[in-house]
């Protein structure tokens, strides 16, 4: 029995070494530049989290309440502890299975089933009831690996869904922080707009009271109103954006309209903005949450590959039962009652056929796939890096450009009306100065806010919040 046990062990195992190794699949480190194209030529110490508006009491009030409660986010957490439990049983898997039965049967023979010559003094129970309870147990011992291989794919899947759930973070505070920055440049924008309106309405005034002397035709009086006009459509418009921020911000936070109106309302100072902090491009593989999530993905297929090649050697287990039979309740504890087997088994293919080299070379192509998805996340990267590096340099040169511009036309307008009432300019002149210069004012503030936002999609270009959602098991 022994030796033919040993010549099945060996003849599946022959058979299964005989499909050679899995297929090597290449995944090469992408090769990155050494720098940023459009990156500060000179260092700077300004960190990452600088380019958030932390210092605004209304972002980190919103933030806190989107952490706490999105809905989006805690659907990425769900997803962790999903990964987590998938580790968790691939990881039991390996452990042996220990079960518990009982069981009570009754059974009734017909004596003539055993011939009618038997001798007097043979009898039996034509009826027994039968009580049983047993332990059982079955170990997988997993020799050639395949179970560690799934368990390395459940823990790696536990990386990418943190490093998913890191991403969706990002993305919500990021959105939240250009909603913040969006509100604080309506703020500064209705400012100008209200200086304009002012000084429209001051024109207005001046060119009704030349027509009523008769100094002027009413020509004037109706462009300086139309001006004013102008500017009281343009505040409209901006209330109009108001209400589109709220409505996203109570989508982002899970917050009433009322609760994220009262968070914008607080005063911010006003601090500036930060430069642009100096990395690396090798730096998003360490990073960005996308790129370590692709990273994830393709360790466990790879580790999938592993176990799906591991299917073509056999599997030795142990298994044993240990328990209680007895044909009365009296005697179910009775020494004689004990029963129990030990078993060792030995399974694994021999003819399937390429199957299984089929699903090897389903699990090579994932893998390869999983590779691309990496590389394109990579790259993705890098171009979500360059492109952020220049906004901010062209939104830097735009924001300094419209404040220049803005100062130039308003003392422009302010010079026109002196020379007017010096009588060195005419009326016209005065109005056309001051056309020019309003919504330059306005403009200046919306570059002022793209410069800003311009930080937020740096921020989150580069990685933006390092730390992971939760402590990955397989660190």
């Amino acid at each position: 029995m022994k030796r033919a046990f040993l010549i099945a062990a060996s003849t599946l195992a022959l058979g299964a070494c005989a499909g050679g190794p899995p297929p090597e699949v290449a995944t090469p480190e992408p090769v990155l530049p050494a720098q940023y194209l459009f990156a500060p030529d000179t260092a700077t110490d300004t960190a990452l989290a600088s380019l958030l508006p932390a210092n605004d009491p209304a972002f980190d009030t919103l933030a806190a309440q989107a952490l706490a409660g999105s809905p989006t986010l805690g659907e990425a957490l769900a997803r962790i502890d999903q990964a987590r439990a998938g580790a968790d049983r691939a990881g039991a898997e390996r452990l042996p299975s220990v079960g518990a039965n009982a069981s009570v049967e009754g059974r009734r023979s017909n004596p003539a089933q055993f011939g009618g010559n038997l001798p007097a003094s043979i009898s039996f129970d034509t009826e027994q009831i039968a009580y049983a309870a047993n332990v059982t147990a079955r170990w997988d011992l997993d020799l050639f690996g395949r179970l560690r291989a799934q368990e390395r794919a459940a823990l790696a899947r536990i990386d990418a869904a943190d490093a998913s759930a890191r991403g969706v973070r990002n993305a919500l505070l990021a959105e939240i922080a250009a909603s913040v920055i969006d509100w604080r440049t309506l703020d500064a924008r209705k400012a100008a707009i209200e200086e304009d309106l002012a000084a429209a309405t001051e024109l207005a005034r001046l060119a009704g009271v030349r027509e009523r002397a008769g100094l002027a035709p009413g020509f004037d009086r109706v462009r300086a109103e139309s001006a004013a006009n102008a500017s009281r459509s343009r505040l409209a418009a901006v209330e109009s954006e108001r209400a589109r921020i709220i409505g996203r911000l109570v989508t982002l936070t899970a917050q009433g309209g009322a609760q994220v109106r009262a968070a914008l309302t607080a005063n911010a100072p006003d601090v500036g903005l930060a430069n642009a902090p100096v990395s690396l491009p090798s730096a998003l593989l360490a990073n960005r949450p996308d790129v370590l999530a692709a990273a994830a993905y393709l360790a466990a297929e790879d580790a999938e590959l592993a176990a799906t090649a591991r299917r073509r050697f056999p599997t030795f287990d142990l298994s044993g039962v240990i328990g209680l039979l007895a044909f009365s309740p009296g005697d179910l504890f009775d020494e004689d009652s004990i029963v129990g087997s030990l078993a060792a088994g030995i399974a694994g293919p021999l003819l399937d056929f390429g199957r299984i080299e089929g699903e090897i070379d389903g699990a090579a192509a994932e893998k390869r796939a999983s590779f691309e998805a990496y590389r394109g996340a990579v790259y993705t990267a890098l171009g979500d890096a360059e492109a952020a590096y220049g906004l901010v340099a062209a939104a830097d040169l735009e924001a300094s450009a419209a404040a220049q511009e803005a100062a130039s036309l308003s003392r422009a307008a302010a010079l026109a009306e002196t020379r007017q009432r010096a009588g060195l300019a005419d009326f016209l002149t005065v109005l056309e100065a001051r056309r020019a210069a309003d919504a330059s004012g306005e403009r200046a503030a919306a570059a002022a806010g793209r410069a800003a936002r311009a930080r937020v999609i740096l921020w989150q270009a580069l990685g933006g919040d390092t730390q992971p959602m939760t402590r990955s098991t397989s660190q």
